[in-house]
């Protein structure tokens, strides 16, 4: 149970207790991330059931759905998106990037980096065909949560001490097998064999992004997991409208 309160603490903003920071439990609470992806999903597809019931029309309530989703994680993975943008746009060294990921205050790049995946999940979201956007809220958010545990499994850490070291530390072939599992059956019943290859898709994307920035700065970060995080959820959304078809098609 302290495995799962642990994922779920740090996946989301919901106050499960202190008890769940031991640094034992994160390894193995990976096994988790899908899970909470799921329930992730869970909570906005009720919430888009409950905006379509009350009247919302698409545009709105694709946006509220976007915002929902960035209210329940606290805008964590964002600001990992737009420390990694920031850092990788400097052209500096590793140190530098480093040091620059770490500083609180956001630059330009960073800034257009979180509008642009905000108006892009939005955009797409929205233009899904309506038979997909639940089956999509789903899908988006595991594979993205389980794209992190692949780049922690894969990649060393780039510093000497930062809250995914624990994770890494942690994590064994054993962990990794057990959420990829979880994420191949479940992609498979959200969407059946279009899911397997979004699985795929999404992987890939989720290599060459750990690979580009290991290759950078020695490893991954945080801001890195975070940044992938995001960057998964567009591209599996903008792969859903491509193999399951757009609003825009069937009109």
């Amino acid at each position: 149970m302290k495995k799962i309160l642990a994922a779920l603490q740090f996946l989301t903003i919901f106050p499960v207790g202190a008890q769940t920071t031991d640094k034992k439990d994160l390894g193995p609470a990976l096994i988790y991330f899908p899970v909470i992806g799921i329930f992730i999903g869970l909570i906005l597809a009720a919430t888009a059931v409950i905006l379509q019931t009350l009247g919302f029309r698409e545009l709105a309530l694709s946006i509220m759905v976007i915002l929902a989703l960035t209210a329940i994680t606290g805008g964590l993975h964002l600001d990992g998106l737009a420390d990694t943008t920031d850092g990788l746009y400097s052209r500096r060294e590793k140190d530098e990037i480093l040091e620059i990921m770490r500083d609180p205050h956001i630059g330009t790049i960073g800034v257009l980096a979180i509008v642009s995946a905000l108006l892009l999940k939005i955009a797409l979201f929205y233009s899904l065909a309506d038979a997909l956007k639940i089956p999509a809220l789903f899908l988006m958010c595991l594979l993205s949560r389980w794209s992190m545990v692949m780049l922690i499994y894969l990649f060393p850490y780039a510093r000497k001490e930062g809250k995914a070291k624990a994770f890494i530390e942690g994590i064994d072939l054993k962990i990794f097998g057990i959420a990829t599992a979880i994420t191949v059956i479940s992609a498979g019943l959200i969407w059946r064999g279009k899911g397997l290859l979004a699985w795929i898709i999404t992987a890939v994307i989720a290599f060459l992004i750990g690979k580009l920035i290991a290759k950078k700065i020695g490893g991954i970060t945080g801001d890195v997991l975070g940044a992938t995080n995001e960057i998964v959820e567009v591209v599996c959304l903008f792969t859903m409208c491509v193999l399951g078809g757009t609003r825009l098609w069937l009109m």
